[in-house]
């Protein structure tokens, strides 16, 4: 497996429209699936994306209007 590197918007907006509890999953799947060494998980300041959060990059590609459901979606393609 390739190592993932997953970023977060942790900007007022997207933390508040959702990335509060996609950056808990994230926590809890990488823990659960021992993917620690594979994932390096990151926060990242307000890119002006507002309107298009919660915004997350996975491997420089960027994700927006992300959910649960989407980042389960996102994270079975990739590990």
């Amino acid at each position: 497996m390739t190592k993932l590197n997953i970023t977060v918007c942790m900007g007022s907006s997207c933390f508040a429209r959702g990335n509060q509890e996609n950056l808990a999953f994230l926590e809890k799947y990488i823990n659960d699936n021992n993917l620690d060494a594979n994932i390096e998980l990151a926060g990242m300041r307000c890119e002006n994306k507002c309107i298009k959060g919660p915004n997350i990059y996975l491997n420089g590609v960027e994700y927006n209007s992300v959910d649960i459901e989407k980042l389960k979606e996102i994270l079975e393609q990739c590990t």
